[in-house]
């Protein structure tokens, strides 16, 4: 689904890369964790991937479209949930998931059934017509996710929480500091460190090949060499 080959991003002014000479592969319905200390180059290769950030050199593909030759196809096969509430706080709940989905052009009576059947999954149906304004920060995270996912991505970046997250065939590239949520949510995880994947597999192997690991945690604090500073 995804195909990364020799991605790099220096930014303008800096003396050293943010994302060195990557490559990497994410199959077709993977739930792939990419993990690391902060500055490691998690948000930089996530922004490339989303056509956010134009790469220094190297390339990637996403479900076969070349990011250079398709960007306008690429873009809609993926769905971003940033940890940022990307929501109008003086908008409904439904006034912001209708606007959204317009934006993806999903016909109105399809989008009004979706959005009511990703409130009441998510326990937010009696809400719907409250402004965003008036939501605690969980409320506001789960219509965050439903703005992601209502045109039915191929590919969908989720940054942190997990909740309320229904694969239906697609892939997820999960980035996170919670370790144990990754451990037990992805089928197979990148660690990431100065511009660099460090280590990947799945969770359980990385534990067994690391001497005296119990949990992803210590694999990553063994690699990395770092305290868990994402939880300052």
């Amino acid at each position: 689904m995804i195909q990364i080959n020799n991605l790099s991003k220096k930014y303008k002014g800096t003396d050293f890369f943010s994302v060195k000479e990557l490559d990497l592969t994410i199959s077709e319905e993977e739930i792939f964790g990419l993990l690391g200390p902060n500055g490691a180059g998690k948000t930089t290769l996530i922004s490339m991937l989303s056509s956010i950030l134009k790469p220094s050199s190297g390339t990637f593909s996403i479900d076969g479209l070349d990011y250079s030759k398709n960007p306008k196809e690429l873009k809609q096969l993926i769905g971003t949930v940033p940890q940022e509430y990307a929501l109008y706080p003086s908008l409904t709940a439904l006034e912001n998931l209708m606007y959204f989905g317009s934006m993806y052009g999903i016909k109105s009576r399809e989008l009004k059934k979706d959005i009511q059947d990703h409130l009441e999954t998510l326990g937010l149906s009696q809400f719907a017509g409250k402004k965003i304004k008036t939501y605690s920060g969980g409320m506001k995270r789960r219509v965050n996710l439903i703005a992601g996912i209502l045109h039915r991505p191929k590919v969908l970046f989720l940054d942190e929480p997990t909740v309320g997250v229904d694969k239906n065939g697609t892939t997820i590239i999960y980035t996170s500091h919670h370790l144990n949520e990754a451990e037990e949510f992805c089928t197979r995880v990148a660690i990431i460190d100065q511009g660099t994947i460090v280590c990947k597999g799945e969770p359980k192997q990385l534990i067994a090949e690391q001497k005296d690991a119990r949990h992803l945690e210590d694999v990553f604090l063994a690699l990395t060499g770092k305290a868990l500073r994402d939880y300052a």
